[in-house]
């Protein structure tokens, strides 16, 4: 599977609300990470899927950037959390039925406790 990257025009036409002052301005604030190559910065999807999530919240709830900063924040935090949580569960997948039954147990437990 070949990735494909995008370069500062086309990141331009593909999200046609964000202007070449907006997406330098979030180049150089680190909102994205482009790859640097010798013809320039190159926008990976994941790129064009988070200038598309700053467009959505700067417009849509006239977020100013300390707001948007924030957001942002919260948003890379549950990602990484579900990375996380994706691993345990992977991890736990693997374990023998007995120990599985007993993490069930007594995650419910846990939760019971929490909720009172």
């Amino acid at each position: 599977m070949t990735r494909r990257h995008y370069t500062l025009t086309e990141v331009l036409v593909e999200l046609p609300d964000l202007t070449r002052e907006q997406l330098e301005s979030y180049v150089s604030h680190g909102v994205v990470l482009p790859v640097q190559s010798a013809g320039g910065p190159l926008f990976r999807e994941l790129d064009i899927a988070r200038l598309q999530l700053v467009v959505d919240l700067s417009e849509g709830y006239h977020l100013d950037d300390e707001a948007l900063s924030l957001v942002l924040s919260l948003v890379d935090q549950l990602h990484g959390l579900r990375g996380d949580m994706r691993a345990i569960l992977d991890a736990v997948a693997r374990e023998p039925v007995e120990t599985r039954a007993r993490l069930k147990t007594a995650i419910r437990e846990v939760r019971i406790v929490t909720r009172s």
